[in-house]
């Protein structure tokens, strides 16, 4: 016999709450909208007296207009109010870390970059944007679009090492700083710790006779610059064969102290000479191939090429052939000139970790200010990237965190954030290293004062003992979704600018979401309820044994059926490899399925309008429709391309534009590979034929194109089967998403909504409904 309890401890377990019949006290609740709404004015003022704002509109430093002003590109009324804030926070408070959490579209790179510009006003010159990969090249031109005469290093190629070596060089040589605001760029990718080394030892032969008076010859390691024999703690010489034992750690000379390692690239192979490389960069450029790179490499010279890339690329747009003529065309300069702008060709080989050098050997404050965009990417315990930050933020003397989803859920992830952008005032609170240097008992401690852990006690009655019986009581504690109003008070609101697109003002377009509900032919509805009732009893049947893993399987396979059914599909047991259920096919490869009608008349019908297409399809792998929903759009006139992962991060964008000026109509892609960053403008109209589980990614591909420079209004489609999982999934993600924008500024309406999450994914919210 078993008893389960289930105690949850809360932000403030001493506050008692009385929960009343709801029958009984419906004539006694309000709205919290509604109550914000009669006594919003007394609360404002009364929230003002007993905690002063540190900025307010209209009580600005004239001077941080003027740096504003001077920009090439002047922020919006909304966007300036919350540099304003962020200013204050860091020049006039002298606050260490700040966040912008703005929605998606609000301009975060542009507000970042203002502030940029006016802690260069304050003196603070060099700034450090930590970035995802692909937008690396985005922020390069942003920020030369934006502030005049800017510097901008960018930390994310081969050569990156060779630039770091020159600021090093620049700082032991006590050259000062230049006049103008230098901006140091590095992709996410490359912010780990560490590097790739090997032994390095010279071999020495020594000679000598055994015992028979022959000679022998021994092979030593020693020192490659002073020659010294290198021996082990018991002075005795070390034979070469033992190289690979010095694989797990670095030495130095006993004699002159020299590194007995050296860097090394991961990659074996051939190394490219400075011809392939430059001929390598010039193929990167639009309309130009292997042939003509190799014409202009014949013609020109790789030294001239090179230089003009890294130098002056206008002269490399117009050169000049042997018969006086330019050799490219203007539309090929002008698609050039577009790529140019973004990108950055460097012609080194190397693979050091730039955040492992300015660890070494850059000083202290060396960085002014640090922009860590995406924040919440670098929100988890043991991540590489996570510490690498937390590296970079204690070399900058302010730190700037830009996200528009600043928590998913949990007080742990803001938990690791907070020690990473600001140390001293967790340190404070007495969130700090155990002595075995882990912060495990310090994110539990944090977890228990501002968040909420449940405790799960499970007693069980046994006859184990000889004269009575015996009780096992066994206690375990999982994580649930919460903050409390005294973590939120105490680490978020006195950090935090927060900004929506509501109050950017009526510089965005309309934007509309449609929800199509779509019947399934007669066949197709039949073969999924035969899909649904086998899978059901299969996952109730391993539920009832404790074994969940039939879970996912059998989610996925509901959620992908109706979208795949022009496939055979089998639905195998994850361990056993069984087949539990199969289908055949309903649909061939020329008859059209009605979710794929439906999306076929709204593109003709889009197209028909001059507005293009953005598809969101989430089975772009072994479940591929994206070929398929390719060809039966072509097959329709619609001139149609497909966004593939294989398109490297830093050339999707530009790989988007080349399409756009091919007069593509619809553009397919998972909305994993758009969700951060692209500015999608080109494609008003989005349609997402499925939804997924992550209401992050939905959330971020949804507003694409609702950003700041749309002129067109924006609509998003979001397509599925009536009366299958699929439109129990997306209802799901409708509410999930409805709590996540509560704790984002948008008003539930009652307060006990913001209570509302069952902390269970939407995998596993989606079988709780299947199984009722």
């Amino acid at each position: 016999m078993s008893t389960v309890l289930d105690t949850t401890t809360d932000v403030n377990p001493s506050d008692s709450t009385v929960i009343h019949d709801q029958e009984a006290s419906d004539h006694n609740t309000i709205k919290l909208t509604d109550f914000v709404s009669d006594f919003g004015d007394s609360l404002v003022e009364a929230v003002n007296q007993q905690n002063p704002p540190i900025f307010q509109e209209g009580n600005t430093h004239p001077y941080r207009d003027i740096a504003m002003d001077s920009l090439l590109r002047k922020p919006f009324d909304s966007q300036r109010n919350a540099v304003h804030a962020l200013s204050s926070l860091f020049f006039d408070h002298g606050e260490k870390a700040a966040v912008l959490n703005a929605e998606m579209g609000t301009g975060k790179t542009m507000m970042a970059i203002c502030t940029a510009a006016v802690a260069y006003q304050e003196g603070y010159q060099r700034s450090m944007v930590i970035c995802p990969p692909h937008l690396v090249y985005k922020w390069r031109r942003e920020i030369l679009e934006t502030i005049p005469d800017a510097k901008v290093w960018i930390l994310n190629g081969p050569d990156t090492l060779v630039k770091l070596l020159k600021l090093r060089e620049m700082i032991q040589n006590g050259q000062p700083k230049t006049e103008q605001p230098e901006f140091f760029i590095i992709g996410r990718v490359r912010m780990r710790m560490g590097y790739h080394w090997k032994p390095a030892f010279s071999v020495v032969k020594q000679h000598f006779r055994d015992r028979f008076d022959e000679v022998m010859t021994q092979c030593l390691l020693a020192c490659p610059d002073c020659g010294h024999l290198h021996k082990d703690v018991d002075g005795n010489p070390i034979p070469a064969r033992l190289l690979e034992t010095f694989n797990d750690k670095q030495y130095r000379c006993h004699e002159c102290d020299a590194p007995l390692w050296t860097l090394m690239r991961p990659r074996s192979g051939k190394q490219k000479t400075h011809r392939e490389l430059v001929k390598e960069a010039v193929c990167k450029l639009p309309t130009i191939g292997p042939k003509t790179a190799e014409k202009l490499l014949t013609a020109f010279g790789e030294d001239m090429l090179s230089n003009m890339l890294a130098d002056n690329i206008y002269e490399f747009l117009n050169l000049l052939g042997d018969d006086g003529n330019l050799v490219f065309s203007d539309r090929q300069a002008t698609r050039m000139e577009r790529t140019l702008s973004r990108v950055e060709f460097s012609f080194g080989q190397g693979g050091y970790q730039p955040t492992e050098f300015i660890k070494r050997y850059l000083p202290d404050g060396f960085f002014d200010l640090l922009i860590v965009d995406e924040g919440h990417e670098y929100k988890n315990e043991g991540s590489a990237q996570g510490q690498a930050m937390g590296v970079l933020a204690n070399k900058s003397k302010k730190v700037l965190l830009l996200t528009g989803t600043l928590m998913g859920g949990y007080a742990s992830d803001l938990f690791y954030l907070l020690w990473r952008i600001m140390p001293q005032r967790m340190i404070e609170d007495g969130f700090q290293y155990s002595d075995n240097g882990s912060l495990g008992s310090a994110s539990m401690a944090f977890m228990r004062e501002h968040g909420i852990l449940q405790d799960v006690y499970v007693e069980k009655t046994g006859s184990n003992h000889r004269t009575a019986k015996g009780k096992n009581v066994s206690t375990r504690t999982k994580k649930r979704p919460g903050f409390g109003p005294k973590g939120i008070c105490r680490y978020v609101l006195p950090y935090t600018v927060f900004l929506k697109l509501k109050d950017v003002g009526d510089v965005l377009p309309p934007y509309d979401e449609h929800y199509v509900d779509i019947d399934m032919t007669a066949e197709q509805s039949v073969s999924y309820y035969h899909l649904e009732s086998v899978l059901k009893r299969e996952l109730n049947d391993a539920l009832r044994k404790g074994d969940t893993s039939l879970m996912g399987v059998v989610m996925n396979a509901l959620l992908r059926w109706p979208d795949t059914c022009f496939r055979e599909e089998s639905v195998r047991h994850p361990h056993t490899k069984q087949v539990l259920a199969s289908a055949e096919v309903i649909f061939d490869d020329n008859e059209v399925s009605p979710k794929e009608a439906e999306l076929l008349a709204l593109c003709r019908k889009e197209k028909a309008e001059n507005r293009r297409v953005l598809v969101f399809t989430t089975y772009t792998g072994k479940h591929d429709t994206a070929s398929r929903l390719k060809q039966l759009l072509t097959t329709a006139g619609l001139k149609t391309a497909v966004l593939r992962s294989t398109i490297q991060t830093d050339r999707r964008e530009e790989w988007i534009l080349d399409q756009v000026d091919l007069g593509i109509d619809v553009l397919i892609c998972n909305p994993e590979l758009v969700k951060t960053g692209l500015d999608l403008l080109e494609f008003p109209t989005l349609a997402f034929m499925q939804s997924g589980y992550n209401v992050y990614t939905i959330q971020q591909a949804s507003r694409r194109s609702w950003r700041i420079g749309q002129k067109d209004d924006v609509k998003v489609y979001f397509f599925g089967y009536a009366k299958t999982a699929q439109t129990t999934c997306l209802r799901l993600m409708a509410e999930k998403i409805t709590v996540s924008q509560s704790t984002s500024g948008d008003m539930p309406d009652t307060g006990l909504d913001v209570l509302n999450q069952s902390g269970d994914s939407i995998e596993v919210a989606l079988a709780k409904q299947l199984m009722h």
